[in-house]
């Protein structure tokens, strides 16, 4: 790939892919993208362009190139995990309780990995984290134990 600056435009990426097909992505200033398709028979020649808008352009970088699909991560249903998130309704039995007394990780083998409480995450919380009505709550185990946990943490 190769890069090219526009001035007063953005840059322009050129790209030619193993099949020997030559197209170009445009990252305006604006945010904006146009993708450019050049024919095959004469790669001076475009074939098709294609221009994007901010939300365009986010939406096709997420399916290009998905965080949820990052190398990083764990890949947990293969292994017979799933990760969901729950949310405290403020009416919830657990709601300024500790997070110990749920027994969440003794009796459903899931544990709560994580809380999003307002704008603020709340990575590895310890048992004596005080839980609040409306925190979404970061629940990794089997299909199983995360349908039990549910259960438990939705008693009101």
């Amino acid at each position: 790939m190769s890069t090219t600056p526009l001035p007063g435009i953005g840059v322009k990426y050129d790209l030619t892919t193993r099949e020997r097909q030559h197209l170009s992505v445009i990252a305006h200033r604006d945010g904006a993208r146009t993708v450019n398709i050049y024919r095959s028979d004469d790669p001076d020649a475009c074939a098709q362009s294609l221009r994007l808008n901010v939300a365009e352009s986010a939406a096709l970088i997420d399916a290009l190139m998905p965080a949820h699909h990052s190398s990083n991560l764990l890949h947990t249903t293969d292994l017979g995990l799933v990760a969901e998130r729950i949310e405290l309704s403020a009416a919830s039995h657990w709601n300024g309780r500790m997070l110990g007394e749920t027994r969440m990780r003794t009796d459903t083998g899931a544990s709560i990995v994580a809380v999003l409480r307002r704008a603020e995450a709340i990575p590895s919380p310890t048992p004596d984290f005080r839980l609040a009505g409306g925190d979404t709550l970061i629940v990794i185990g089997t299909r199983e134990g995360i349908e039990t946990a549910a259960e438990i943490l939705g008693r009101e």
